[in-house]
């Protein structure tokens, strides 16, 4: 029934799939339900002046009276399909580094924040730049977008590359004394102008919203306009940071829908595991000033660090066990053995610490999640847009503690 609660205890994505079929039992038992109520009205109108069948006529009536009717649960008005325009070709290769140094020049001199980067991105492809905060990935999207020039070997920009680019902090981007509905229509062409307001409301703007000036919009607000905006205009390199940032569930399954049906090639920053799983083919880790390429989604990546990590355990525990074997067969003789046998001592007692740290981490990420999975549940089933932005915001700080932790277990499990 409408204005019901209903508890799934489940991931969001099972969660789709089951509201989906709920639906659909509902549609069937709606129809059934009226071909019966069809049937009962036509009896009461044929019979209804009869007297030999008065009583059966009451009896439907009352029937009818008492029959609780089903209703159908809305499906979300946002569920529209919005697509990015079809991507001009470019060449085979859209980007590559060769040996690259990247960084930045100074009055002191040459900052190198990567160095030794040799990668390939082809046409199509769709990959992910991951790695801690200060690692080099803002520094890699701004040598691609020709903001930065390489310190050494060389960068390709690949032919005919046409460079779509969301940023985190947009206030440079956006035309502050246009209104939110301005800035998609001074730039849209063609048929899709007609779906201007369809694909707003998608990112949350209704209503009065799409009247407000740019200027006075949240920092989320003119991030979600900005990725709006992508939408409007052929690219066929789409580049974006952290584009899930300020954003409801619903609005992220939107952005994750076009980007799969997207055919141009795409790089993104991000932390968001949910939001890259299935959408990415390949991973470049940044770590220590290195640029490491992972083939497979987000899941197979985090595995590879998983069984990184139990191998590097599985190592060290081998190189005490090796040790304790060699304490057996022959005595320390003098202080430099000592001293090498204290070294492996207080290097095992750092292995152990650090692997109670990752099972630490991994409850509370597995904590998180749930908090996560409960929130997702509660905004996919509002329909009031001021209570999903204020949970989309109670959602996006966990989140956020969820990046952290897992920025955390991504550098203890490859120590």
């Amino acid at each position: 029934m409408l204005g019901s609660v209903y508890d799934y205890k489940v991931s969001y994505s099972k969660y789709k799939e089951l509201r989906k079929e709920r639906i659909e039992k509902q549609k069937a038992a709606f129809f059934n339900q009226q071909k019966l109520i069809e049937k009962s009205e036509e009896f009461i109108e044929k019979f209804r002046y009869k007297a030999t069948k008065s009583n059966q006529v009451q009896s439907r009536i009352k029937q009818l009276n008492k029959l609780e009717r089903i209703e159908i649960d809305e499906e979300d008005k946002r569920q529209i399909d919005v697509s990015f325009p079809s991507a001009p070709r470019s060449g085979t290769v859209v980007f590559k580094c060769d040996d690259a140094k990247l960084g930045y020049k100074t009055v002191e001199g040459d900052k190198v924040i990567l160095n030794k980067v040799n990668l390939t991105i082809e046409r199509g492809e769709k990959v992910a730049f991951l790695g801690r905060n200060g690692e080099g990935k803002t520094t890699m999207i701004k040598t691609i977008l020709n903001q930065l020039t390489p310190l050494g070997g060389s960068v390709t920009i690949g032919h005919n590359v046409e460079i779509g680019y969301y940023a985190q902090n947009q206030d440079d981007i956006l035309q502050r004394n246009l209104t939110v509905f301005q800035t998609l229509d001074n730039i849209a062409v063609g048929d899709i102008r007609s779906k201007i307001r369809d694909i707003l409301g998608a990112f949350l703007f209704k209503g009065d919203d799409i009247d407000k000036k740019v200027d006075v919009l949240s920092g989320g607000e003119k991030g979600r306009l900005a990725m709006a905006k992508l939408i409007l205009k052929p690219y066929n390199l789409l580049a974006l940071d952290e584009p899930t940032n300020h954003m409801d569930i619903i609005s992220k399954e939107i952005l994750k829908d076009a980007l799969r049906k997207y055919d141009g090639t795409l790089i993104i920053v991000s932390h968001d595991r949910d939001f890259l799983d299935g959408l990415v083919d390949k991973v470049y880790e940044f770590k220590d000033g290195r640029v490491k390429e992972h083939l497979g989604g987000i899941e197979s990546y985090l595995y590879h660090i998983r069984e990184r990590e139990i191998g590097l355990l599985t190592e060290q525990q081998s190189q005490t066990s090796n040790i304790n074997k060699e304490k057996q067969i022959k005595e320390i003789e003098d202080d430099q053995s000592l001293t090498s046998s204290e070294t492996y001592r207080n290097e095992s007692k750092i292995a152990r610490k650090k692997k109670k740290m990752v099972e630490k981490l991994e409850d509370e990420i597995a904590t998180l999640d749930m908090k996560i999975s409960d929130l997702e549940q509660i905004i996919a089933s509002s329909s009031e847009p001021d209570k999903i932005i204020e949970l989309s915001s109670k959602y996006d700080s966990i989140k956020k503690e969820r990046d952290k932790l897992m920025d955390q277990w991504l550098e203890f499990s490859s120590e």
